[in-house]
């Protein structure tokens, strides 16, 4: 029997524009994008939203509660609490995004290898991942902190390299789901090679849940972010970070609850918007909910 080069089924991203308007026509996608914008948008234009410079004291102003002058208050060195925030953004963001690009890129390479060739090499990726794995995320980056020294730079690496095994483990899971569907088996009747399969059908085909992957670590990565700050670990003065301002805040909590408030509703607003969009992205990109 003569063997034709069918076309071979290839499930992929959809277009930017259809994804876009799926998320936007789904109320919890919808929700999620305007407060992942919101939180986007202050750290594009921090320079310019905020009213004064963040490590600017002012004695005569400190404590102060908001007001007209300064909407969320001032700190007790005077430092005005609205703008420290908007610049806290900009490097929650930074931080995210740097992060989530380490472990992502760690994590997509040895889960391709993994996932596809198997045997030795995958016990072993598995093995060292399983590692990682098994220390507390937090515990872990701040073991690697304090090993590298506290700085923005090895905060970064600290929390890319505990993501790592989160997406080896996504990553290798698709890949040994696509290999087992037909059209991939049709592949190979067909005469095509490993590498082949490899970049035209199998990696198509792991984009999506890679995407929500790392859309649902970006909010767990500004979490660990605010956590080792927090703790004097993480960025250090005079750098704004949410979490920071909520560990100088612990002391003036009677006096002045808005150094507690505005922190803390803006950690829970970015990682529930970073979640909410996750969510809905999984919901629209899940090939089941499409038959």
């Amino acid at each position: 029997m003569e063997k034709t080069n069918r076309p071979v089924k290839n499930r992929s991203l959809p277009g930017n524009e259809s994804l876009l308007r799926q998320l936007w026509n789904d109320p919890m996608g919808r929700t999620g994008m305007i407060g992942v914008s919101i939180v986007i948008l202050l750290a594009v234009f921090a320079p310019w939203i905020a009213q004064y410079d963040v490590a600017k004291m002012n004695a005569r102003a400190k404590l102060t509660g908001p007001s007209a002058q300064f909407w969320f208050g001032t700190d007790h060195f005077g430092r005005d609490v609205f703008s420290r925030i908007v610049y806290g953004a900009r490097v929650s963001l930074e931080v995210g995004i740097v992060a989530v690009g380490i472990a992502a890129g760690f994590g997509y390479l040895l889960g391709m290898i993994a996932g596809f060739f198997e045997g030795r090499v995958e016990s072993i990726i598995m093995m060292v991942m399983d590692v990682i794995f098994a220390f507390p995320s937090i515990l872990l980056a701040l073991f690697i902190v304090s090993a590298l020294g506290p700085s923005i730079i090895n905060t970064m690496i600290a929390i890319g390299i505990v993501n790592i095994p989160v997406f080896t483990r996504t990553v290798r899971a698709s890949v040994k789901t696509v290999k087992s569907t037909d059209y991939i088996a049709n592949a190979r009747s067909i005469g095509l090679k490993k590498m082949s399969i490899l970049f035209k059908h199998v990696t198509p085909n792991v984009l999506a849940p890679f995407t929500v992957q790392a859309t649902l670590a970006l909010s767990g990565a500004i979490l660990t972010e605010a956590s080792m700050s927090f703790l004097g670990l993480g960025i250090q003065p005079p750098n704004p970070s949410w979490g920071s301002m909520l560990s100088d805040a612990r002391k003036y909590m009677e006096r002045a609850p808005w150094l507690v408030l505005f922190p803390a509703l803006f950690i829970i607003m970015t990682i529930l918007s970073f979640n909410i969009l996750g969510d809905a992205l999984r919901d629209v990109l899940d090939p089941k909910l499409k038959l």
